[in-house]
């Protein structure tokens, strides 16, 4: 191949070239999707189950809007400006075109029994203006259970809104529908508060549609502002090392033709850019220039001490030397990256999976630019030397006697590394323990986000700010039915989770009686009740719970954050108590399909690990025909992963969508120091009649700074994700460059002394 990219270097620059600048046609193209729903594979249960509800339900999409009433001067919402707010905020959000419904007080109704006869009348009839008039209404909330807790905290301090916002799945531009009536409602608030200046508590937005049109600027603003700073310290990182304007150009245009190519990938072959492929282009600025470097620095090192019968003016035939040197041990630290990386192929989420085909084919991309395009270009420059020095000069760098004297202690006290490692090893074990799962998509955004704001709030004073959508088939007009429904709810809502339950059963129960504890036990009786209701009131209020044809209706459960465990808890409660009263049922909601998801992460996430493991197994037992090579050179993956997971457990960062991907791409990339470690040892052992003392010293020596400067240069791509919008965006920075120290230490010192201690045979065979 060397040959040939010299040979043809013209060609070869042009064709390189030419597919770059063809790939910014389809870049054009890029779409971003943070619809976490449409992650999940068809298949799964969740989204199956919520497409039989919407085949006889509208499919909706809530918006939650909480109004914090709480001001300098200790006001609640009854105070007549906060009431005139909110009235007109709900007037003004219903008028939007794809909202179906607001509910909030305003909307509310007040069921009275009096004299024997059902009365229905708004929670709010008038904004009161006097004291007298406030304690009156207050008064009459606190007993109206349509309205206390639900819509108006128990303390008045807070009013809830909830934004029925209709999405309709079978329009190619549902989504950005769905969007624009986001963005819509923001405005909304912000012109609402303008028009009421003495109003000055808070209001916050929450729901998936705000989650995915906040996630959308933050992933646009993350691609503008990561990618240049991230181009901006590489280049800064190449210009250190090699201080030649050419031997910083050449390496660091692969880092952009990858990033280029890897980008315009995920629209040619149908996919959009998702939360998770944030971290592609910075993947290419941390990995796409490692090879490219090689070459540069063996090339320089090979100017300085030429082969015999060669001059420092030879340029093709020192290009020649240096690809024919770095070929095999480059192309096989590539392909051990791609596999390690592949492992993302097994992941349950779309997304992950996708990112494992892309990172795969642009880490292929730049080894193949490295290999052909780079000594094609450098063979028309003339490269300097930089900072390489021979070995008749003083080294500069201060890593060189430090791994030297590294070495010569670990000869010293071969067991200590082993011992430090293994204790390290088991605390990390009993961390592990401790990992768990985000349960739902609140960790994508800040703590102190609006969106996490209003759900604390909703989680605290409005029962939950999680919804299930039971729907049950049989005629709902049934009594028994509607009895049996009935039960259901009150018995889950006796469950510690759930805030409150609704259904067609709540309504009739609460026109039925004073008392609202009982049933009509006749189907007319039902009937009637329906249509007295629906002459006072919106009919809308209990057509919600039932379909056209009365033969489906629905049971709404609000329940509060929690954890996987407790969440399948609820579920498991909520199944018992359907079966127990034979219910035909399907459950539902898109708080299920976060909880699936959220098992995914963890299904996922071991599913990865092993085959990202197994495939670096086998890929190491081949290169080096021994399956030793392959268990010895999986410890320092094995204790890198360990450790991190352990280390998560003990300080609370939580398994998600982005910190699943962890252990595959740390495996892919923390390989390669084990790879260049074990082949700098069969050169040494060749060269020194099997003397593994100082194969050691030598080895860490020379290839340990090289592989250190390698895995910093790594591990400064990836530090830029930690100016993320994104926590868990910001979490994998910092946890895959924990990582990637202990892949470097692992195989600066557990492989050497392991090499030490059992004098593995298959290094003892000759480099080929």
């Amino acid at each position: 191949m060397n040959a040939f990219a010299i040979r043809y270097r013209l060609p070869v620059l042009l064709l390189s070239i030419g597919l770059v600048l063809l790939a910014i046609v389809p870049l054009t193209q890029l779409q971003i999707n943070s619809d976490l729903e449409s992650y999940m594979p068809d298949s799964m249960q969740s989204k199956q189950n919520n497409r039989k509800i919407e085949a006889y339900f509208s499919s909706a999409e809530n918006l939650l809007i909480v109004v914090d009433a709480q001001s300098a001067h200790g006001a609640d919402i009854l105070e007549p400006e906060n009431l005139r707010t909110l009235q007109q905020l709900s007037d003004e959000l219903q008028q939007l075109p794809a909202v179906s419904r607001v509910h909030s007080v305003f909307q509310t109704t007040n069921i009275l029994h009096r004299d024997g006869e059902m009365l229905i009348e708004p929670a709010i009839p008038f904004i009161p203006e006097t004291a007298a008039g406030r304690e009156q209404l207050r008064t009459s909330l606190h007993t109206n259970d349509l309205a206390c807790g639900l819509v108006i905290s128990d303390d008045f301090r807070y009013a809830m809104l909830m934004l029925e916002v209709k999405r309709d799945s079978t329009l190619p531009d549902a989504d950005a529908v769905l969007l624009n009536q986001v963005q819509r409602t923001q405005r909304t608030i912000t012109e609402t508060r303008h028009r009421h200046p003495a109003f000055d508590g808070a209001i916050y937005l929450t729901g998936q549609p705000y989650l995915r049109d906040d996630a959308n600027r933050k992933i646009s603003r993350d691609i503008l502002i990561l990618l240049p700073i991230g181009l901006v310290v590489m280049l800064l990182f190449l210009w250190i090392s090699f201080r030649d304007f050419t031997s910083v150009l050449l390496p660091f245009s692969i880092v952009v033709f990858s990033i280029v190519v890897s980008m315009a990938l995920i629209p040619t072959m149908g996919w959009e850019l998702s939360l998770i492929g944030v971290l592609i282009p910075i993947m290419m600025i941390a990995i796409a220039n490692n090879y490219g470097v090689h070459v540069i620095a063996r090339y320089q090192e090979l100017k300085l001490a030429p082969p015999a019968g060669e001059t420092t003016d030879a340029n093709h035939s020192l290009l020649s030397h240096t690809i024919r040197y770095l070929r095999k041990p480059v192309w096989l630290c590539g392909l051990t990256t791609i596999a390690g990386t592949m492992g993302l192929a097994a992941h349950l989420l779309i997304p992950a999976r996708q990112m494992g085909v892309i990172s795969s084919l642009g880490i292929a991309f730049a080894l193949t630019l490295s290999l052909t395009y780079l000594p094609a270009a450098m063979s028309y420059f003339k490269i300097k030397t930089g900072r390489i020095h021979t070995k008749t000069t003083r080294p500069t760098h201060h890593l060189t006697p430090l791994l030297q004297h590294t070495a010569r202690q670990l000869l010293k006290h071969p067991r200590i590394p082993i011992i430090v490692a293994a204790i390290l090893f088991v605390l990390c074990l009993i961390g592990t323990t401790g990992l768990k799962v985000a349960p739902d998509s609140s960790s994508i955004l800040p703590p102190n986000h609006e969106f996490n704001q209003a759900i604390r709030i909703a989680d605290q004073q409005f029962g939950g700010s999680k919804l299930l959508n039971i729907m049950i088939g049989g005629d709902a007009r049934e009594p028994a039915l509607l009895e049996a429904i009935d039960s259901v709810s009150r018995h889950m809502e006796r469950h510690p989770l759930v805030g409150h339950a609704a259904s067609l059963a709540t309504m009739i129960r609460k026109m039925h009686a004073d008392t609202c504890s009982a049933l009509p036990h006749s189907r007319e009786a039902i009937a009637q009740y329906l249509e007295l209701y629906g002459m006072s009131a919106d009919v809308a209020d209990y057509e919600r719970f039932v379909d056209f044809s009365y033969s489906h209706t629905l049971l709404t459960i609000q329940y509060r954050s929690a954890s996987l465990h407790e969440i399948n808890s609820l579920l498991a409660e909520l199944e018992s108590t359907l079966q127990k009263h034979q219910l035909n049922y399907v459950i539902g909601g898109v708080s299920l399909v976060d909880k699936e998801i959220s098992e995914s992460v963890r299904t996922g996430q071991f599913s990865s690990l092993a085959v990202a493991l197994l495939a670096i197994l086998i890929l190491l037992g081949i290169i080096f025909r021994s399956l030793q090579a392959g268990l010895i050179g999986s410890i320092p993956l094995v204790v890198a992963v360990v450790c991190t997971f352990g280390i998560m457990g003990w300080t609370g960062i939580k398994l998600d969508i982005v910190t699943a991907l962890l252990s595959s791409i740390s495996i892919g990339l923390g390989v390669d120091f084990t790879i260049h470690i074990f082949w700098r040892m069969k050169h040494e052992l060749t060269q020194h009649q099997g003397d593994w003392n100082q194969a050691v010293i030598n080895t860490l020596a020379g290839t340990g700074r090289g592989i250190s400067i390698n895995a910093f240069s790594v591990m400064i791509g990836f530090s830029v994700l930690l100016l993320s919008s994104f926590p868990f965006i910001q979490a994998f920075g910092l946890l895959i460059i924990l990582s990637l120290l202990l892949c470097l230490a692992s195989a600066l010192l557990i492989i050497p002394v392991i090499c030490i201690l059992i004098k593995p045979r298959f290094l003892l065979t000759t480099n080929k």
